[in-house]
């Protein structure tokens, strides 16, 4: 993060954190049960949101979503681009914003199926899992 886009935050009111250093308290919120938004975007774009389940790896640095492979977000995030999760519990909230890569190697899918096992419950089984992966570059938010 640039000094000009903390000070650009600042000026409206966001809380602009280092994605490398996000200290105890926002990474207990991180592993809290909540829901999120994620954003990708469409081919032409726009915005897809869609309310989904969510892990953190801090030490990677790295949001993932599990999802199935015909999905709107599947197919976007196979495009590459940019893409946010967002949780919020009360005046509390979280995004965690970056590249996005879809997933699709067995490894990747099963990091993805333990972050979210974690977090909320064992997922049922599906031969059409994939996950999505987005390398955090930017936090905003008050947690």
């Amino acid at each position: 993060m640039t000094a000009k886009t903390a000070e650009n935050a600042a000026t409206m009111g966001l809380m602009v954190r280092d994605p490398h250093d996000l200290g105890p308290e926002v990474l207990a919120f991180l592993v809290e049960r909540h829901l999120a938004t994620l954003t990708t975007l469409r081919a032409d774009g726009s915005p897809h949101v869609v309310a989904v389940g969510f892990s953190f790896d801090a030490g990677a640095g790295v949001a993932r979503v599990i999802t199935f492979a015909p999905s709107q977000k599947a197919r976007n995030a196979a495009r590459g681009g940019r893409a946010a999760v967002c949780q919020v519990d009360g005046g509390r909230w979280l995004t965690l914003e970056g590249p996005v890569r879809l997933v699709t190697d067995p490894a990747g899918i099963a990091a993805a199926v333990a972050g979210y096992a974690a977090r909320y419950r064992r997922p049922k089984d599906r031969s059409d899992r994939v996950a999505i992966e987005i390398t955090v570059d930017r936090v905003l938010g008050r947690a």
